[in-house]
């Protein structure tokens, strides 16, 4: 008999996709994130870039000061993050200083993301995408549709 890993990267993307659902509620770009260490989530966060009239306030920019504070440091070693969208210049760059082990997207961005834009991540940071990548998408599609109904 094999055990299954409840906790695997399905598991927690459906995490960053109830952030991001979160975001979408509050009239945010949905985007959510979650932080894990040892299969235990350390950090939440969803853009809050209205909110808070700030360009940075991405939510992988509030994930990362989110698990720099729990772990009482500013370096990412052995932790993920798992993120709807991937990241983009700016988030891969702030990322690349965390020193973080991993990145799980969703979504690819193929006009903004870190890959599009040819971003250098961390040697050591490994990437992987495509984790429910059609919920990321049809998320962000609903709000970019519902938000050009409205002007």
């Amino acid at each position: 008999m094999s055990l299954i890993n409840p906790h695997d990267d399905t598991y927690f993307m459906k995490r960053a996709l109830i952030e991001a659902e979160i975001a979408y509620e509050k009239g945010e770009v949905p985007i959510g994130a979650v932080v894990v260490i040892n299969n235990q989530i350390i950090a939440r966060a969803h853009n809050l870039t209205e909110t808070l009239n700030d360009v940075t306030a991405h939510a992988e920019m509030q994930a990362i000061t989110a698990a720099a504070n729990y772990l009482g440091g500013k370096y990412l070693i052995d932790c993920t993050l798992y993120v709807t969208i991937e990241p983009c210049q700016m988030c891969a760059g702030a990322l690349f200083w965390s020193q973080i082990s991993k990145i799980v997207y969703g979504a690819r961005d193929m006009q903004r993301g870190c890959i599009a834009m040819d971003t250098k991540l961390h040697p050591k940071t490994k990437i992987t995408g495509g984790i429910l990548e059609e919920e990321s998408s049809q998320l962000l599609k609903r709000f970019f549709i519902e938000k050009r109904n409205l002007n």
